[in-house]
């Protein structure tokens, strides 16, 4: 019998991404020997992340049922109304960001963080120097 804590526990890489991808799970439970995980992703991006994340544990996910579905208004990133025809994006930083981090969740690759850097250097000084709750515009 499949016990919660072994499949979370084997789960917890594609766990992370759905933490960190801002994903609201409704159910997380064992049913039928399989870890059943259901909830809402903010975009299609972070749908795909934890699938991807889910098949590069176990290609097969045959103790996982894993429903997810895509609601935008969880987005993290609210385009605020002046900047919204510049796509300017804000982002809070929460506990645990860097600029890679968030370059990699809007770019879909950390290496374009300069890009977060050149855009707030009025209030950055230093790429690797960012604060939980600080807001950082988000250059399309």
């Amino acid at each position: 019998m499949a016990d919660l804590e072994q499949l979370k526990q084997k789960y917890q890489s594609a766990l992370t991404v759905i933490q960190q991808k801002g994903i609201r799970l409704a159910h997380m439970h064992v049913h039928d020997n399989k870890l059943f995980l259901q909830g809402e992703a903010p975009s299609e991006q972070a749908k795909n992340d934890v699938w991807n994340a889910v098949k590069a544990v176990d290609a097969n996910y045959s103790d996982l049922t894993l429903d997810l579905t895509v609601n935008p208004a969880l987005a993290p990133a609210q385009q605020s109304g002046a900047a919204a025809g510049g796509g300017l994006q804000t982002y809070t930083v929460k506990s645990g960001d860097t600029l890679s981090k968030i370059s990699k969740q809007f770019y879909g690759d950390a290496a374009q963080y300069m890009k977060i850097f050149e855009a707030n250097k009025d209030t950055l000084k230093d790429p690797d120097k960012i604060q939980v709750g600080q807001q950082l515009k988000i250059p399309s």
